[in-house]
Formats: C-alpha cells, structure tokens, sequence
C-alpha cells in the first residue's frame, strides 16, 4: 500500500523540515505562511507536493492536505514529528493485518508531561476513548475519508477561534459516518518537545474554549461531561483560576457552542 504523510506546518524552511522530520516516503506539505503558491517534487522513490497557504488555522491546513492527497493510506503528520526509516511500512502492514479498520491510530515516543495517550493492545474505539488522540497519530484509508467527507473543523485548533479539539471532533465525525476506528501498538517515531502553539496554561481562554468543545463533542451530555472535567482533573487548579470560577467559565463556553450549533455551525 502507498503511504502518504500529510504535514501541516507554520513558516518552516521545507528543505529544513523535510531533513529534519527524516521522512523518506511520499508526502504532502501544507505551510501556512504569507504567501500562496504550489510546488511537486518528484524524486526517484517518492513524490512530495508542497502547498504554501496565507490561510491560517491548523483544521484548514489539514483539509487542505486531505484535497491534495494521493496514495492508499494517509498519515497526518505535525512538523515536530521525527519518524523511524520504517514507518510507512509500519502502516502498510496494519492496514494489510487489518482489513476491517478504516482507521488505526499508531503510537509515538512522546515525553512523559505531554503524553496523552499510549495504546496497549489492538482494540477497536469507540466514542469513549476518542479523545486522547493527537492528530498525528491518525492513519486512514484515503478513499474511505473522501468517500465519507470527513473533514477537520476549522473552528477549533491551533490559529482557530477556540484553541483546540479539532482532532478529536475528526476522529467523532469519522466514527458517525460509519467508519472503523481501531488503536495499535505499533511505534511509528519521536516527538521532539516544543512550546505548544494554543495552550498558554489553564486560563480564562482554556476553560470557556473548552466549554465550547464540550458543546459540539457531547451535545446535550456536555453538562455531565463539563462536571467531570472539573471535578476529575485537580491539576488545572493550583494557579489563579480555581475550581468555582472554571466551572462559570465552561458553563459559558457550553451556552455559546449551542448558540453555534442552532446555527447551523
């Protein structure tokens, strides 16, 4: 099966992130910078469409990759991402093992204060365990994400509105058109530690965004999923903002993501 990497990235030299991402397979580049324009190079093993973009928003970036992929398989990609020599076969070789999965999520050597996630066994997903997964562990079958129109938000996300989550309302989407999500064991490269592009602490932002999230992931539950998201996750509460004051902050961000819902966004 062929492999193709989608990288969504912010002003990078692509010559410098191409040695330093040590990809070696077909790929498409998205970089939003100031500028708009197209590229393909076509080299003896591998092809890499490189798609410079004045838009901004890390959802638009990835729908973008999606519109101009080509191959079997699609790898969604971020530009700190340092991949083993043999990950594409690494993919190939569970979709292949698995032919009822739509999508497989892979595992990433992560540092320990930002891992969200590690999966342990092959298991199938459901909308319970959705949303640990970053979007650079997500593989899919091209032609069942084209085929279903799944598609990022451009709500949420890095250069969005709200400052993150449009991974997880992907891999929700993808699962309400009917695709198969499943989870592997299998390493697929190293993340190199960064500061984050959206998260600047448990602010105001964090929580009234998050509010908001909760509106578009769970509907009439996100009151239910608001109150365990305070009530479970102590860490967020040892700054300025505490437990009584996040919970205001949420319950607004719940009442604006239904106002946009009712419209229609």
């Amino acid at each position: 099966m062929q492999v193709t990497l989608l990288i969504s990235a912010l002003n990078q030299n692509i010559d410098e992130l191409i040695k330093k991402m040590k990809f070696t397979g077909d790929a498409v580049i998205v970089d939003q910078c100031d500028k708009d324009g197209k590229e393909e190079r076509k080299e003896s093993d591998r092809t890499i469409k490189i798609i410079l973009s004045s838009e901004r928003g890390v959802g638009a970036s990835r729908n973008l990759c999606i519109d101009n992929s080509f191959g079997d398989i699609v790898l969604f990609g971020d530009d700190d991402i340092v991949y083993d020599p043999d990950y594409a076969a690494k993919v190939s070789s569970e979709f292949e093992k698995h032919p009822e999965a739509d999508i497989i999520m892979f595992n990433f050597d992560v540092c320990e204060e930002r891992r969200t996630y590690i999966n342990e066994g092959f298991k199938k997903l459901s909308k319970y365990n959705i949303g640990r997964f970053p979007a650079y562990s997500i593989a899919a079958r091209r032609e069942a994400l084209i085929s279903k129109k799944v598609r990022f938000s451009t709500l949420f996300g890095g250069g969005a509105k709200y400052s993150n989550g449009e991974d997880s309302l992907f891999l929700r989407d993808a699962l309400r058109s009917g695709l198969k999500l499943y989870a592997s064991v299998v390493e697929l490269g190293k993340e190199i530690p960064r500061q984050s592009t959206w998260f600047e602490g448990y602010t105001e932002k964090f929580f009234f965004d998050r509010g908001v999230l909760f509106a578009f992931l769970y509907g009439k539950s996100a009151w239910i999923w608001r109150l365990r998201f305070i009530l479970t996750k102590k860490e967020m509460f040892t700054g300025t903002i505490k437990r009584k004051e996040a919970n205001r902050l949420m319950k607004e961000g719940l009442k604006e993501g239904f106002e946009l819902l009712k419209k229609g966004n």
